[in-house]
């Protein structure tokens, strides 16, 4: 009883301070970049909206700044950064595989497609245009993955996911090739949306892939329970009473919308979702319920972090987050490699 009491509280506090780091990467995020702001003049911007007379200063530049641009890059950055941090620790649970990441369902492909596709057929410019076939594709590859794995009357084990991940993830690609291939245009988009960045989007990015994000979440908490009764092995699972094909659906099914609509909004963010549940299973130890949780709020704040630093490591110009997140993350995903305890499921 001592040692559930301690490993409980050790989880609480993990949690605690976590929310705290979010906390605080949200104020940097909003506060520094090309032109730092002081907390005052943020405080202000957030607080008065701009129009109010007398009671507020004349709209300037800084409050511009804070509301237009890195408020809504602020909270995307957040809302994907959950999403993926969950969705890495999910499909690592499901296929059981500590190496896995949302890609390896062919869920970045299938938006690639998408998207390269609906620019080239239907000439849109822009990401709150093509964002919605973005999403569409992500979630068609994940269904056509975990179709492709149960073929046969099989079940869609570990192994079928990865075979048929793999497979699907190559033919998308070679899709997405010819068409930004014969396309000026998607090439232009690809390139600009494949490299992975929160920056050059509004407020409607985040208001339309925010339903799909929560809708995923709530799928994610829920089969916590039985993703930690997979983990024994499926037989032990059905032995328990878990109804271990449809387990694995929703899990799949939270995985395509907390993934594809992150990948959507922001580009494939690459080793995200690949370390950040390593990171999480170190301070929670393997039970679902606390690392998918752990797992959001320390993507979140990694992406953050990430967006910061690009800004100023390049100022005035900056860094795209995706850009900044790999080369900070391949030497700490070979840390991650060489410490076996981190990397065991």
């Amino acid at each position: 009883m001592p040692a559930v009491v301690t490993t409980r509280r050790r989880r609480l506090s993990g949690l605690l301070v976590l929310a705290v780091l979010l906390l605080c990467a949200i104020a940097a995020s909003i506060a520094l970049g090309s032109r730092n702001l002081g907390l005052g003049t943020v405080s202000e911007a957030l607080i008065c909206p701009g129009g109010l007379p007398l009671s507020c200063p004349a709209e300037s530049s800084a409050a511009q700044i804070v509301r237009e641009l890195r408020l809504p890059r602020t909270g995307l950055a957040l809302i994907t950064g959950l999403a993926l941090g969950m969705a890495g620790a999910l499909i690592q649970g499901y296929t059981r595989n500590p190496l896995a990441d949302a890609g390896l369902l062919g869920i970045n492909a299938g938006a690639a497609f998408l998207a390269a596709l609906s620019v080239h057929l239907l000439a849109l410019t822009t990401p709150a245009q093509y964002i919605w076939f973005a999403i569409a594709g992500a979630m068609l590859a994940g269904l056509v993955v975990f179709g492709v794995s149960t073929l046969g009357g099989g079940k869609a084990s570990p192994l079928s996911l990865i075979l048929a991940g793999a497979a699907v993830t190559a033919s998308l690609q070679a899709m997405t090739n010819i068409v930004v291939l014969l396309d000026g245009t998607a090439l232009n988009t690809y390139r600009y949306w494949v490299v992975g960045d929160v920056a050059g989007h509004d407020a409607s990015t985040f208001r339309q892939v925010l339903p799909f994000l929560i809708l995923g979440a709530i799928l994610a908490l829920t089969s916590a329970p039985s993703l930690n009764l997979l983990g024994l092995g499926d037989d032990v699972a059905r032995g328990l009473g878990a109804d271990v094909t449809r387990s694995r659906a929703v899990g799949l099914a939270a995985v395509a919308l907390l993934a594809g609509a992150a990948t959507a909004a922001v580009g494939p963010i690459a080793f995200l979702g690949l370390i950040v549940p390593h990171l999480a299973r170190a301070l929670t130890g393997p039970d679902y319920r606390w690392l998918l949780p752990c797992s959001g709020l320390i993507g979140a704040v990694v992406l953050l972090l990430a967006d910061i630093a690009g800004r100023l490591i390049a100022r005035p110009g900056e860094l795209q987050a995706g850009v900044t997140l790999a080369a900070l993350g391949a030497p700490l995903f070979i840390v991650l490699v060489r410490r076996r305890k981190l990397v065991s499921l």
